[in-house]
């Protein structure tokens, strides 16, 4: 009777285990991206440990008790590992799982939107996502739809104060451009230029007053929108960029605001500063999540703590996701493109590589993919020390990519 009552559960499983299988001789594209899909949003994850005896005395040339490491090649086994399994401090290699999060979840095209709503009494209403690139001419074009009356009141939608920040962000990265709040309505984000939501309302009075100088104007701002659904006309919306534009700037050029904007408006969590669908959700892709912490989007919180085995992990089975090429086209380019423009110039790696970078006080993080011989190999390095050695990192990753094939 239990047999019976489980069947179709047992049926399943069993095809998901048989998933690999058919992925490697299927020959029909379609069909083929289905089932990787598929695999890819399945709570198994297949992963072997092969021998590598070149790899590995490549590695213990190189890493010490400060640095993680982990490669696994295009099949899926783990080829080497040093202190995989250890949790560190990821910094910006974070937003390599969030943004993975994000670019699953939405159509690559949709954008943010800023929205002027009105009840038609001239009170109005402005409601925002978190576009990373709203500007004040952005703002000006949602004014432009107001009309002249005696009072013009607007009210201002905005998150609460208590949770502009996420948890582990220090008081001195507040203080700088990179560490900007996360809200709504944020102009100019994560630059020099950034405008709160005070400087915002009186933005819009000043410019209100000056077009209707007979007017009464009242600004006012809400730390909620629960009450706008349903009641308002829409008038008018300023679209974002598109989200795989913004997965690009968060990724290449590893922008804290819009990598948190981004991971909020695709969980739904503009109300807290929670990163739970982000954990369960790789915890329901099979992927090895223990030891795993996660107190931001962006990696900037110090309170985060990843380990290489699971980065490398995700981005192996990413590339099971219909979006994988997307995805890896918003990373960094070795030598070209981003924080890694920079590096290894004249290497074999230049432009090989696609990647992520992570820095902060104490530590380093480099991780992505490598393509070599119509290969593409996965690879996850974190060091948290007090003395970061990045050149080693990087002679590490380029004689990775010179050394042989698996021996």
């Amino acid at each position: 009777m239990l047999l019976k009552k489980y069947k179709s559960t047992i049926y399943f499983f069993i095809f998901l285990l048989l998933i690999p299988f058919f992925l490697k001789y299927l020959n029909n594209f379609e069909n083929k991206r289905f089932l990787e899909n598929l695999y890819f949003n399945s709570p198994i994850f297949f992963s072997n440990k092969k021998l590598c005896k070149n790899y590995d005395l490549l590695t213990n040339k190189y890493l010490d008790k400060t640095i993680s490491f982990t490669l696994i090649d295009s099949e899926g086994n783990i080829i080497s590992e040093y202190n995989s399994k250890i949790a560190r401090i990821p910094a910006s290699n974070q937003k390599l799982l969030s943004t993975g999060y994000v670019i699953s979840k939405y159509d690559n095209f949709h954008s943010l939107k800023t929205k002027l709503y009105s009840d038609n009494k001239n009170n109005y209403f402005i409601e925002g996502s978190g576009d990373p690139d709203l500007t004040l001419n952005d703002i000006k074009t949602l004014l432009n739809n107001i009309k002249f009356n005696k009072v013009i009141n607007i009210t201002l939608f905005e998150v609460k104060k208590d949770i502009y920040w996420p948890e582990g962000w220090t008081s001195q990265d507040k203080l700088y451009k990179y560490g900007s709040p996360i809200t709504k309505l944020a102009i100019n984000s994560n630059s020099s230029r950034y405008l709160n939501i005070e400087g915002l309302k009186n933005y819009i009075y000043e410019y209100l007053l000056a077009k209707f100088p007979n007017s009464e104007i009242n600004i006012y701002i809400k730390e909620s929108s629960n009450d706008l659904k349903n009641k308002q006309i829409l008038i008018e919306s300023i679209n974002s960029n598109p989200i795989l534009s913004l997965v690009t700037l968060a990724n290449a050029e590893s922008h804290n605001f819009t990598s948190e904007s981004l991971f909020k408006n695709a969980s739904d969590t503009w109300n807290n500063n929670s990163y739970q669908k982000l954990y369960f959700w790789l915890k329901n892709r099979g992927l090895p999540i223990k030891n795993l912490y996660i107190a931001d989007a962006s990696g900037l919180s110090r309170n985060n703590k990843v380990t290489t085995n699971l980065i490398a992990s995700f981005l192996h089975k990413m590339k099971f996701n219909n979006n994988y090429e997307y995805y890896s086209s918003t990373l960094s380019i070795m030598g070209m493109r981003g924080t890694l423009a920079n590096y290894l110039l004249n290497s074999k790696l230049n432009s090989k590589f696609f990647g992520k970078t992570g820095t902060l006080s104490n530590v380093f993080s480099l991780s992505g993919y490598f393509h070599k011989k119509g290969k593409v190999y996965s690879i996850s390095i974190i060091q948290n020390s007090r003395y970061i050695e990045k050149n080693k990192i990087f002679n590490l990753l380029n004689d990775l990519y010179e050394i042989d094939e698996c021996k």
